[in-house]
């Protein structure tokens, strides 16, 4: 059996390692997603409705703002709002539709869609690039619903 692969040199890569770096992104995807969810409903993401979304206190926010906005994926000022920036907004709609397909494939596969939304939020940042497609091509092939 060959090892697994992560990148597009084929060059095997310790699954322990694989695990540590998708949970590096993990985090700063969920953020993204959920700043670009809140300013879609209100207008605006405030720290604090951050912290209560995710059921973390506000200075758990704070710092995660802090390394987004050093990575240059979101711009926030001390009591503003938090705005995505572009590449913020790319990386919060890759992550969204990485979301729907693995939600999508679950529910295909016949998991109730409550506890395929669930997981879902946990898988879609530990695919591999070619499981991805795969799980793409099988919501393809699968027939429509009236």
């Amino acid at each position: 059996m060959s090892s697994p692969t992560h990148s597009k040199k084929e060059t095997p890569i310790n699954p322990f390692v694989r695990v540590r770096e998708d949970h590096a992104t993990e985090l700063a995807e969920d953020y993204l997603e959920l700043i670009e969810d809140l300013i879609e409903q209100s207008g605006e993401a405030r720290a604090v409705d951050i912290a209560a979304a995710m059921g973390v206190r506000q200075v758990t926010v704070t710092k995660a703002i802090g390394r987004l906005k050093r990575d240059g994926l979101v711009t926030a000022a001390p009591y503003r709002s938090i705005f995505l920036t572009d590449q913020g907004k790319q990386i919060a709609k890759r992550a969204r539709a990485r979301h729907h397909t693995v939600l999508g494939f679950l529910v295909a596969l016949g998991v109730d869609p409550e506890v395929a939304e669930i997981d879902a939020e946990g898988i879609e940042h530990h695919l591999s690039p070619p499981t991805f497609i795969a799980m793409q091509k099988f919501i393809e092939q699968q027939p429509a619903v009236a």
